[in-house]
């Protein structure tokens, strides 16, 4: 939004809207006020329960007033800053040095070093976050953003390539504790995604009455269909992964219980048409994101399984973009990979109506009917959990999508759409 005042025409810089996000916290600017800018050059950080997010000028000038500043909290479409247009309208390109010009010269010369200060402008705040955990230079770092600026993605990627410190491991012995002490320990403060995931966590609990049911599911058409199939998804450079079954899985279920696929509001249930999965991803110790397989019921097996390697990599990487986590209808949670058997409640993503939960997959011993005796076998089991917001869901409602879920697993493939390869 442009504002006249007077002679001078101020764009209003404001956080985005269109975000599935209530607060997020300021972590810095780019800019000084009185610093040039050009239309879509990153001018400001913020921070959600999901992900770090740069917010570009919407105008070509020069940043005149600062609103919100560093830590402070903001709510989507909260007004961050001013920029003037009728200052300096993008930012000068660097001058030829004086020793050509007055040679006449126009060779041009290597390119200066830049200072540590200058350097330190360009980046953001958790670029800076990051060079500062790990001590690390950024001078050694190529940058790949605009300009070659460096970005958290660069630094991520040198981390995961660094060979580590022949010293890493030396340094004084610690003092012993006192008398009577707990012991050693460590105070870790709580970053912003931490602090964002417990406030939307409890917000969960609070709001929504969680109740979980817990099926069991054999895997063994699953695994028989991804041996056939891997190997052909691998050399169209795609990794079929179980989590691609899941997914195929929870869109079958959908069409046998609608309302798990949907939203509660205070005078009325609103049910999507589009079933969009989020899939859990873990960052270490870094928290929890939960990138979207957007119109998952629109998508092919091989299609799905795309997706999946796609927002995954660029979750562990911190490259998703903000579409990517938004717009979210249903939530799984392979807490199995981990080693998980069951978890329980596992906590519903608001305004999400459910979430679904599957366990580590182990063989185990059951007793199976053939031909009207009982035989006891060896199969690939896990559980699976639905936990459900029960203002919008009943328990027969659960147990149906969860009997549906599994007959899709256990009977692979009911139908030549869950099996497509895309191909």
């Amino acid at each position: 939004m442009a504002l006249a005042v007077g002679t001078e025409e101020l764009h209003d810089v404001v956080a985005p809207a269109e975000q599935e996000w209530t607060k997020a916290t300021v972590l810095g600017w780019l800019v000084q006020i009185g610093e040039p800018v050009r239309e879509g050059d990153p001018l400001v950080e913020i921070e959600t329960e999901k992900i770090a997010i740069e917010v570009a000028a919407p105008a070509s000038g020069v940043l005149a007033e600062i609103i919100a500043a560093p830590d402070a909290e903001v709510e989507p479409g909260s007004l961050l800053g001013r920029l003037s247009a009728d200052a300096a309208a993008a930012r000068p390109e660097p001058a030829e040095s004086a020793t050509h010009a007055e040679t006449g010269d126009l060779t041009p010369g290597p390119a200066a070093e830049p200072s540590a200060d200058a350097l330190e402008t360009r980046l953001s705040p958790s670029v800076r976050r990051l060079l500062r955990e790990h001590t690390l230079d950024p001078k050694r770092i190529q940058g790949t953003g605009k300009g070659q600026r460096l970005t958290r993605r660069d630094v991520e990627a040198y981390l995961a390539h660094a060979a580590p410190s022949p010293d890493a491991d030396k340094g004084a012995a610690p003092a012993a504790p006192a008398a009577g002490a707990p012991g050693e320990s460590q105070r870790i403060p709580h970053d912003t995604m931490r602090r964002r995931i417990a406030e939307h966590m409890t917000r969960s609990v609070a709001t929504a009455p969680h109740v979980t049911a817990v099926f069991e599911a054999d895997f063994s058409n699953v695994l028989a269909h991804r041996k056939a199939t891997q190997s052909e998804y691998a050399a169209r450079d795609v990794k079929l992964t179980l989590t691609t079954y899941l997914v195929a899985a929870c869109v079958r279920a959908m069409t046998a219980v609608p309302t798990i696929n949907s939203r509660w509001y205070d005078d009325a249930i609103e049910v999507f048409s589009d079933v969009n999965v989020g899939v859990g991803v873990a960052l270490a110790d870094k928290g929890l994101i939960v990138p979207v397989v957007h119109r998952a019921q629109r998508l092919s097996h091989f299609e799905i399984a795309e997706r999946l390697q796609a927002v995954t990599e660029n979750a562990r990487s911190g490259t998703l973009s903000p579409k990517d986590v938004q717009g979210g209808t249903f939530t799984l949670s392979n807490h199995g990979t981990s080693g998980s058997l069951v978890a329980t409640p596992i906590i519903i993503n608001q305004p999400q109506s459910a979430i679904l939960g599957v366990g580590k997959l182990e063989k185990r011993v059951v007793v199976r009917n053939v031909d009207g005796q009982d035989t006891i076998q060896i199969r690939p089991l896990a559980y699976v959990s639905l936990t459900i917001d029960h203002r919008v869901i009943d328990g027969a409602q659960t147990n149906a999508w969860l009997t549906e879920f599994v007959r899709t697993i256990e009977q692979w493939p009911l139908d030549r759409n869950l099996s497509d390869d895309g191909s």
